[in-house]
């Protein structure tokens, strides 16, 4: 046990996944006083597309699996329910961006405005100095810019902090990720050793309310609960009706999926909800150099001064690129790459990076 630990208590979250088990198995041998909490995000029933089978995160076997850890780890473990504050800034963000022609990213909203903020009140409630999770990530204060700063974790493949640009100073301060010095194949060997019940346990990549990996499906279902029916419109190819689209929601941009054959390959390269059209084109006309970015939150940075080179990512698994960031009016930020960007999608998160530290983020409004 490390004497310096001894008091300090951490509220680990715990998801019944390999990650998380053993990140709240580190902190229980660092000598914190660890407690699990396991968050139920959602109701199967309310979400469908996997109703007679709940194994992925917020299922019945996910709760078991984080029980049973917590139980031979000696920690207290409580289930929270936060479906209700999950459905409104989640759920309800998820279906509103694509009725608006985006293409939204519910991880980082769910970071942000449930896993952290939720997490932070319950650990107050219990008189917790930090909380845990088991995200590939690193925070280190920086005592020159006397900032919490937001590091790449060492396992490059694994490194989530691209879902993690929206988490506040105050956030990272409290914030512990016992996992950011090792990578995937040591933590499963860890919990091998230490006979985990997750050892071996899969992961799940799809979004977590959406099973089936169908988001088609789950908005029509919304849509039809909410009596929202997106119509057809006209699909545009070079200006010209080319077809007819099932309705905007069920686009992003780069698709090449649902837009009938036209002689050649074609992509989704805009949608305009307003006027209910959906414009396609050729894979040169997904190219963009620049684009704007809203709903910025810096974390080595206070402010922008001037131009500021970074690389930048514009999806998740992207490969970051040589860009120059300056503010722009209104709190957004204006983002030019060194070499045509492809894809650049609204909605999706802008990640700035500084080598393996994170500049910032912002949700992206417009490609240029």
């Amino acid at each position: 046990m490390t004497k310096s630990n001894k008091n300090k208590t951490v509220v680990i979250a715990m998801s019944g996944g390999v990650d998380s088990s053993v990140a709240a198995a580190i902190l229980v041998e660092q000598g914190y006083n660890v407690i699990g909490i396991t968050m139920k995000m959602f109701n199967f029933e309310e979400v469908g597309g996997n109703v007679h089978r709940e194994a992925s995160c917020c299922g019945l076997d996910a709760f078991n699996d984080a029980r049973m850890v917590a139980v031979s780890l000696g920690i207290p473990h409580y289930i929270l329910d936060f479906s209700e504050q999950f459905g409104r800034e989640v759920i309800d963000n998820f279906v509103d961006e694509y009725q608006n022609g985006r293409t939204p990213n519910p991880c980082v909203v769910c970071n942000q405005k449930i896993k952290w903020s939720e997490l932070l009140k319950k650990a107050d409630a219990l008189n917790a100095e930090f909380i845990a999770t088991g995200h590939y990530a690193r925070v280190e204060y920086n005592h020159e810019s006397k900032r919490y700063n937001l590091h790449r974790s060492k396992d490059a493949d694994k490194d989530q902090t691209y879902a993690l640009w929206g988490l506040s100073q105050e956030s990272l301060r409290r914030t512990i990720f016992p996992l950011a010095d090792m990578t995937k194949k040591e933590v499963r060997s860890f919990a091998s050793s230490r006979g985990i019940k997750t050892a071996t346990k899969e992961e799940s990549f799809e979004i977590c309310f959406v099973a089936d990996n169908d988001y088609r499906r789950f908005l029509k279902e919304q849509f039809a609960r909410s009596g929202v029916n997106p119509e057809p419109g006209d699909l545009l190819f070079n200006g010209k009706i080319v077809g007819e689209h099932d309705g905007t929601p069920f686009y992003t941009i780069g698709q090449r999926s649902g837009i009938g054959a036209h002689g050649e390959k074609v992509y989704v390269t805009e949608i305009d909800p307003e006027s209910n059209s959906v414009h396609i084109g050729k894979n040169h006309d997904l190219m963009k150099t620049e684009l704007v970015a809203k709903n910025i939150n810096l974390i080595s940075l206070e402010k922008i001064n001037g131009e500021i080179p970074v690389q930048a990512m514009v999806r998740y698994k992207d490969t970051p690129a040589q860009a120059t960031v300056r503010a722009a009016a209104d709190g957004k930020i204006r983002v030019v790459f060194d070499a045509p960007k492809r894809a650049i999608t609204p909605g999706q998160s802008l990640v700035m990076y500084d080598g393996d530290k994170v500049v910032g983020g912002g949700v992206i409004e417009a490609a240029l």
